[in-house]
């Protein structure tokens, strides 16, 4: 189960005498150059120096570090934690200013309400964060390193989130964007300490071992390594019919609620185990939230075409933040879909229009579907993994900030409007030490019957770069002939092309020829050592998931 519970992971490698050796070996570790500077350094601002090493910024890691008045590693972790959740605290401080301008424009006005809320969550990630470092029992494991990462990662997601809800020329984004620098560099600052932690560790003598590479997401049974063991009887209890649910939606009244929302909000209290919702065949109209408070909730549908969300919120029709139009929404931890259908139907008209959100850690779509156009699927933060699954679309209709494993699926391209191009994926990867991205891995990426004609007029790319960071891998996929030979598009002009991660490795079909992809030299095609670190147990750190029977699996690459 998937509850926040807070659980410490850099205490696990504070022993008795860490101070005594991480003081004596750093003392010990002097260059002929600089010698004579870091004899001058106190024992603390070593430890500091030496933990800012991996930091893209430094100069503001060492500067957050230098109050530090221990040698403990846990303090200069937690320091940093510290520095940049008061960095997100005096962004949420908007200026009268500010406030004055957009209560001008209601789409200035509601975009300034989602940063409100959304910085609000990063408050909280980051508070949890704190708690997990700062707890100083010893009962932990090595998979405590990828939540934390995924916790501070979602961070900067809700960051961008904010940031993004304003239009390009917005008067308000400038000093919004502005204001998010610190936070942004402080909490990529942890992100950057927290991935070289190991590498400090050893050099004092001391074994710290994030999970494994070799360790995969998936289980021979086909359900992420993530899953308990109760989960995966659960699913394997569903699959054959037998699971008694804990409410049953049905349109006709033969269930206890005839709307999911209702269902929902029927969650109890004190729960224990999980939420079971069976939604019986029908179309339901309605938008869903399961929010942060409702962890570990598994619905289910009888099948992705015929038990059915759908709903038609959109940016142009209806002024909302592009994340604000989900149909369906899933922020609470540990959620499980499976066999339901996702719809958004604003239509190409409606430009951003999103069918699903999710922003919840650890969470599996098995069998669903999601159709849209432009910006179906928002994989907002953290691990999702999503199999046997359906995702249509045209214009960057899969994207978001958090770490996706799409696996096994079909990804249908729609047709767009007249002078509109077609983008798979535009993910939104803001800072170098986040751990997110998104991976493709064998699937399907055909167009849609009513595109067949006009594919080779109408352009189709694998993805483009949203933000500087922007990572995406598409491996051991079947590749139609519409994919265009460059492969992947710019964002606009030279922007984020000299920092971006693109990649492809062991694609088949007649699209999948890479010999004219794009010459930058952030694209790579990359061999099987490269690529297994994106196979789904490394990237999503999934050694703890899903593990059940019912579903079938490749285990790491499949060739």
């Amino acid at each position: 189960m998937f509850r926040k519970v807070v659980v410490p992971v850099i205490s696990l490698i504070l022993v008795v005498g860490v101070v005594i050796g991480v003081v004596a070996v750093v003392n010990n570790n002097k260059g002929s150059d600089g010698g004579k500077k870091e004899e001058n350094l106190s024992p603390e601002m070593k430890i500091a120096t030496q933990l800012c090493q991996p930091s893209e910024y430094k100069e503001a890691c060492t500067e957050t570090l230098s109050s530090v008045n221990s040698t403990d590693p846990k303090e200069f972790v937690k320091q940093a934690i510290l520095a940049a959740s008061d960095a997100v605290k005096k962004s949420f401080n908007f200026s009268e200013d500010l406030v004055v301008k957009a209560s001008k424009d209601k789409r200035e006005k509601m975009a300034l309400d989602d940063c409100k809320e959304l910085l609000d969550y990063a408050v909280q990630e980051l508070q949890a964060s704190m708690s997990l470092v700062g707890d100083s029992d010893l009962h932990t494991t090595n998979e405590r390193v990828a939540e934390l990462q995924s916790w501070l990662s979602s961070v900067l997601a809700y960051q961008e989130t904010c940031v993004d809800g304003f239009s390009d020329n917005s008067t308000i984004k400038p000093t919004i964007e502005q204001g998010f620098v610190d936070a942004s560099h402080l909490t990529d600052n942890v992100l950057a300490i927290i991935s070289g932690l190991s590498g400090f560790l050893k050099s004092v003598g001391l074994q710290f071992n994030i999970p494994s590479n070799s360790r995969r997401l998936l289980a021979e049974d086909g359900f992420p390594t993530w899953f308990s063991g109760a989960d995966r009887k659960l699913l394997a209890a569903q699959g054959n019919g037998k699971v008694k649910p804990n409410a049953v939606v049905a349109q006709d009244g033969s269930g206890q609620f005839k709307t999911i929302s209702a269902a929902i909000a029927a969650y109890p209290n004190n729960l224990k185990g999980r939420y079971i919702i069976y939604v019986k065949a029908g179309i339901y109209r309605e938008y869903v939230t399961v929010d942060k408070k409702k962890p570990n909730v598994f619905i289910y549908g009888d099948g992705p075409r015929k038990t059915i969300v759908t709903g038609s919120k959109s940016f142009a029709k209806d002024g909302l933040g592009t994340w604000k139009t989900a149909t369906f929404v899933a922020e609470a931890d540990g959620f499980i879909a499976k066999s339901m259908g996702f719809q958004n139907t604003a239509g190409p008209d409606g430009h951003q229009a999103v069918a699903l959100r999710v922003s919840s850690d650890m969470s599996a779509f098995l069998n669903c579907r999601m159709d849209g156009y432009q910006d179906t699927l928002l994989y907002q933060a953290k691990r999702q993994f999503y199999r046997n699954c359906v995702i249509s679309g045209t214009v960057d209709f899969i994207f978001g900030y958090g770490a996706a494993v799409i696996q096994n699926s079909l990804i249908v391209v729609r047709r767009p409007n007249d002078n509109q191009q077609n983008s798979v994926t535009a993910d939104g990867r803001k800072e170098k030490h986040a751990t997110t991205g998104l991976v493709i891995h064998n699937c399907r990426i055909v167009p849609e019957q009513k595109l067949v004609a006009e594919r080779f007029k109408i352009p189709t790319y694998l993805g483009r770069p949203w933000k500087p960071f922007s990572r995406t891998v598409v491996m051991e996929s079947e590749l139609a002939d519409f994919i265009q030979p460059a492969g992947w598009m710019p964002w606009a002009g030279s922007i984020h092309l000299d920092t971006l991660y693109y990649a492809e490795y062991a694609n088949r079909g007649a699209g999948a020829n890479t010999n004219k992809r794009v010459n930058w030299k952030t694209f790579h095609v990359i061999n099987r050592n490269e690529a297994l670190q994106f196979t789904a147990g490394q990237f999503l750190k999934g050694a703890s998931w899903i593990k059940n029977a019912g579903v079938p699996v490749l285990l790491g690459l499949k060739r």
